[in-house]
């Protein structure tokens, strides 16, 4: 446990050590993408990266730096080389059929039978 005053970083769980990290000649620290949580339901939205040793330093960082200009109730910090994504010039494989309306739920022309529908009914 930390011998912080604060509950905040008790709750952390940090393991202990001696606060010093070493980085070799040449060595850079990892870049971590940051993800921030507005209010509870809400989608986390990136916000921006961070440079950090491990994950735990880098949630510390990503709280110093994003938690505190807005409202905040959770960040999430993710390896940028952990993500993947597909190459731009992969675009196409995107593409859809737009003929093929009713696989989209603005195919179903729902509010017009249900007017019909009332309109009979009277």
């Amino acid at each position: 446990m930390n011998d912080s005053l604060d509950p905040r970083v008790n709750r952390l769980r940090l393991d202990k050590n001696d606060g010093s990290f070493k980085v070799e000649e040449g060595e850079n620290w990892n870049v971590f993408e940051v993800f921030h949580q507005e209010k509870r339901g809400a989608h986390h939205e990136h916000v921006g990266c961070v440079h950090a040793p491990d994950a735990s330093l880098a949630l510390i960082f990503a709280k110093e730096q994003f938690g505190r200009r807005k409202k905040c109730v959770n960040l999430w910090v993710v390896r940028s080389a952990d993500i993947l994504a597909f190459d731009l010039e992969d675009e196409d494989m995107f593409a859809n059929n737009p003929d093929k309306t009713y696989r989209d739920a603005s195919g179903f022309k729902v509010m017009d039978k249900i007017n019909k529908f009332k309109a009979q009914t009277k």
